[in-house]
């Protein structure tokens, strides 16, 4: 029973992260959010008995993609201007709602794990297995999601340059 109430304070936390994500104006503070999202996935994957899948979810999706979206952010390179726009954006009131989210997982996180006795899955699941299952029937998949990453990553690239080139930033801090 415990076990079914902290799968859905994960799923409620994944899912008001990423409606969060998708409803904020600055790009640094969406990718927070989606942050925080991933690391609810992660805690769900844990729940139900897959401590690899955990694991990959947070070194490649909220480590690495993430390393990349920032990189991509860094690309715009908003200057001066931005670093304006920012400083006012960086009160306590934008942080609250990230901390208490990532607070909330990472005490259902401790929680479950001391409530742990002995291994969490009998059968243990290899990097390389999952490997070779990964890139063998689903290589065609693997290939267009990265495809669809780099299309998204030119495209936001091209947009905020559009942005930056129109001066809607001057507009909108004022």
């Amino acid at each position: 029973m415990l076990e079914i109430t902290l799968f859905y304070v994960a799923a409620t936390i994944a899912l008001v992260a990423t409606v969060m994500a998708m409803t904020r104006t600055n790009a640094i503070h969406a990718l927070i959010y989606l942050i925080v999202s991933l690391l609810a996935v992660a805690v769900i994957f844990f729940l139900i008995g897959a401590p690899f899948a955990a694991a990959l979810e947070i070194v490649i999706y909220a480590g690495a993609i993430m390393v990349l979206f920032v990189f991509v952010i860094m690309m715009l390179n908003l200057g001066e201007r931005g670093d304006q726009q920012e400083r006012q954006w960086l009160q306590p009131k934008i942080w609250i709602g990230p901390a208490l989210l990532s607070m909330l997982l990472f005490v259902e996180l401790l929680y479950v794990i001391s409530a742990l006795e002995g291994p969490v899955s009998a059968t243990a699941v290899s990097a390389k297995e999952v490997g070779l299952s990964l890139f063998g029937p689903y290589v065609l998949a693997v290939e267009i999601a990265s495809m669809l990453l780099l299309a998204g990553l030119v495209g936001s690239f091209h947009l905020g340059r559009r942005y930056l080139d129109r001066g809607d930033l001057e507009k909108e801090g004022e």
